[in-house]
């Protein structure tokens, strides 16, 4: 049977299906003067895609040309259509192993003092906001130096107030200090934050006023909330600001980031859909055997996104329609967008941000930054809109990075069950991006689960960037009207084996992570070094019930280096700074913007896995403005702060 809020195979503004390459293809390469010696050694599933997506592309040449002159040449008479099809080259697949390190992953949620348990409101009738919530952030909102925890929190439903327990009480998010060695402190209250009610989803962070603190924006199922740091503690100012929202808006993701390049941080907010009780309970979705279900996206009308521009007086504008962010179907004149996850990124290396949307079930978006606030929406143009097969997919959480430690930049998406995740890889100066996660293995392995956050890291600090996906259903029995899936599912880890392996990433035995593999009911994902010992600890939440706290307990001797910036005013946390690093004979690339995963953020140092470097070469930071600044490092297995200009 197939899932139930599997996507329709094509949406009303779908284009065909197109096959397209795999292939990567080295710099410089001459087709008609290949040079075995210089492409050859040590790759040669390079040149196993570099070639056969170069015959793809000469064959469709020439049919384009054969086309040509028959036109031109045509007789008078009309000739037969013609149906020539043409196949995307199978990938390569190699007989090679590869030694996965051994990292375990150890559940420390208790010991350490985390006893949040997520609050979804959830009372029988099955409304389908409460099974989407679970964003959470590591910030460090005291300003010591280590990295604390918030986790967003549902609340009971107004119109169900009878339908809960007396004893309830407040359902605040939950804030938790760090004690700088991986032990928390709820300090929920003490920073101002007990009295927020509301259907909780996401959460962004960023220094929106320039002060060096940094904010929390809180999206909801109704009205949001942007808390202003005043030091060790937030004051609500949301309606000063102007960023409440629509009261009968469904807000999920949300991100800040300079849209428009003077300096201060704007803030886009992602909208899910058409939203309310009476449409939830009109729509009536069941499923057999189970009765009453939490119903696809299919069955709710889209809605548009909304991007504020920050005024710099504390106050933000709503700029969406003239922006160009708001998408509607030709066909119809409604809204195309269905937004979950939401990634500010450098799409093009035009040195502009722009916005990368995971939209369920129907195209996704890549918003190109023009300039001056304004963007054009060119998903389809660049590849990102659907997956291999010309579908749009249930895409949740995403993410990017460099993961072959190239220049081509990797933009990764979790889908539903029964879909690949996508990870689209830049194809060098063509600008376009093709879905390579086939080719480079995490196509096949992520096709059952039902993937929502996504998040690239280095788990091993060998200097490659790791994969990790937070995995789990809707439906908590699921497993009775579909055999092959589970509401609680693992989390999935894929450990990035660079050259060595016929395919970059390589899915981890999950009988080798330790606590890692413990099927939960997974939603958000974000990482932070919590104890100061280099490695990078994971936080999953999950959907009514205790988020998973893995401390990182690989012991493998590989260095490490982190980097604090600290940017000018009033930009202050330097959120868009590009960051280059060279060691150990290989070129690492990071994006400073916590804003990742789903529906989360992560802190902002930068963590490099230096393997068995012991020296940086280089290191170059290119700041938000364009500047950049070349960083003496003076030794490995350390923090180090850069100020820009310093």
């Amino acid at each position: 049977m197939s899932d139930p809020r599997s996507p329709e195979p094509s949406t009303p503004d779908a284009p065909p299906a197109m096959p397209v390459p795999d292939a990567r293809v080295p710099e410089g390469y001459d087709p008609e003067g290949y040079d075995v010696e210089e492409y050859g050694s040590g790759d040669d599933r390079v040149i196993g895609r570099a070639l056969r997506g170069s015959l793809v592309v000469f064959a469709l040449l020439g049919l384009l040309g054969g086309g040509i002159w028959l036109w031109l040449d045509r007789p008078q008479a009309a000739l037969p259509e013609q149906a020539i099809e043409v196949a995307a080259p199978e990938p390569v697949v190699e007989d090679i192993a590869v030694s996965v390190p051994e990292v375990v992953f150890s559940d420390i949620t208790e010991a350490a003092g985390i006893d949040f348990v997520q609050f979804n409101g959830a009372y029988g009738d099955k409304l389908l906001p409460e099974t989407m919530g679970g964003g959470l952030a590591f910030l460090d909102y005291d300003a010591d130096g280590d990295s604390d925890l918030l986790f967003t929190n549902g609340a009971p439903w107004p119109f169900a107030a009878e339908r809960y327990p007396a004893d309830l009480g407040p359902t605040p998010p939950r804030l938790y200090a760090n004690d700088g060695s991986g032990r928390f402190e709820d300090v929920t209250e003490a920073a101002g934050l007990g009295a927020i009610q509301m259907q909780g989803m996401g959460v962004a962070t960023g220094d929106y006023d320039g002060d060096g603190r940094v904010d929390v924006f809180l999206t909801a199922v109704g009205p949001n909330r942007l808390l202003r740091n005043t030091g060790g503690a937030f004051e609500e100012v949301t309606d000063a600001a102007g960023l409440a929202g629509d009261p009968d808006a469904w807000s999920t993701g949300a991100a800040f980031f300079d849209a428009d390049g003077d300096g201060d941080l704007d803030l886009f907010v992602a909208q899910y859909v058409t939203w309310s009780r009476d449409i939830d309970l009109e729509v009536d979705f069941t499923l057999t055997g189970l009765g009453r279900a939490y119903g696809p996206p299919q069955n709710f009308a889209g809605t548009d996104s909304s991007l504020y521009r920050n005024e710099g007086n504390g106050r933000f504008r709503d700029i969406s329609a003239e922006a160009g962010i708001q998408v509607a179907n030709p066909a119809t004149g409604q809204p195309v967008g269905k937004a979950l996850g939401v990634l500010p990124v450098d799409a093009d290396g035009d040195g502009r941000l722009d916005l990368l949307v995971a939209n369920d079930t129907t195209r996704n978006f890549l918003f190109h930054n023009l300039g001056d606030g304004r963007f054009e929406e060119l998903g389809e143009r660049w590849g990102l809109a659907y997956d291999r097969e010309g579908r749009a997919t249930g895409a949740m959480g995403v993410d990017a990075a460099w993961p072959r430690n190239d220049a081509d930049l990797g933009l990764m998406l979790g889908n539903f069950a029964g879909e690949m995740s996508s990870l689209y890889v830049r194809q060098g100066e063509l600008g376009l991006y093709v879905d390579e996660a086939i080719t480079e293995g995490v196509g096949a392995p992520s096709r059952l689960p039902l993937s929502f956050g996504v998040s690239f890291l280095d788990y091993d600090l060998d200097g490659r960037q790791d994969l990790l996906q937070a995995n789990g259903h809707l439906e908590e029995q699921i497993d009775a009207v579909d055999p092959s899936q589970s509401y609680f599912q693992p989390a999935q880890l894929f450990w990035n084996a660079g050259e060595a392996g016929a395919t970059t990433y390589v899915e981890v035995d999950r009988t080798s992570t330790g606590d890692l593999a413990r099927p939960i009911a997974g939603r958000g994902s974000s990482y932070a070094d919590i104890d100061a010992d280099g490695d990078l600890d994971l936080v999953l939440t999950q959907v009514a019930g205790p988020p998973l706290l893995l401390r990182n307990d690989q012991a493998l001797g590989h260095h490490w280096l982190r980097l604090r910036l600290v940017g000018r005013a009033p930009n202050t946390g330097a959120l868009g700074a590009r960051v280059t690093l060279g060691a150990g004979g290989q070129t690492q690339r990071r994006l400073l913007m916590p804003s990742r995963s789903y529906l989360s953020a992560v802190d902002l140092p930068l963590s490099f896995g230096l393997g068995e470097a012991e020296a940086v070469d280089s290191l170059e930071v290119i700041w938000p403005d364009g500047t950049s600044q070349s960083v003496p490092v003076p030794g490995v297995d350390r923090e180090i702060v850069v100020e820009q200009g310093g």
